[in-house]
């Protein structure tokens, strides 16, 4: 058996569990994570949830008011006609 550290601030409790359970952790000391995999799972679900809220709060609270949008002037018919370009001279060699 080993301890689950579980985490206080998503409402994991600390436990006991076969070591089985424990995810690969080749950066730990003895190569398993500190959590199991079932509360890992809960933890990273509950961190990703608690992310989008706080981003999505940030947008409404810093999004300017919505300005009115004008209606596009529409040219003319007159002067929609291309512009003849000249053509670039060739020099002579």
């Amino acid at each position: 058996m080993r301890r689950c550290i579980g985490s206080t601030a998503f409402g994991i409790e600390a436990h006991e569990a076969p070591i089985d359970d424990f995810p690969v952790q080749a950066s730990a000391k003895d190569g398993l994570g500190r959590m199991c995999r079932p509360h890992w799972t809960a933890y990273t679900r509950a961190l990703r949830k608690s992310s989008v809220a706080r981003k999505a709060s940030e947008i409404v609270a810093t999004a300017p008011a919505p300005e009115p949008v004008a209606e596009p002037e529409v040219p003319s018919r007159k002067g929609r006609r291309a512009k003849a370009v000249p053509e670039p001279e060739a020099d002579a060699a």
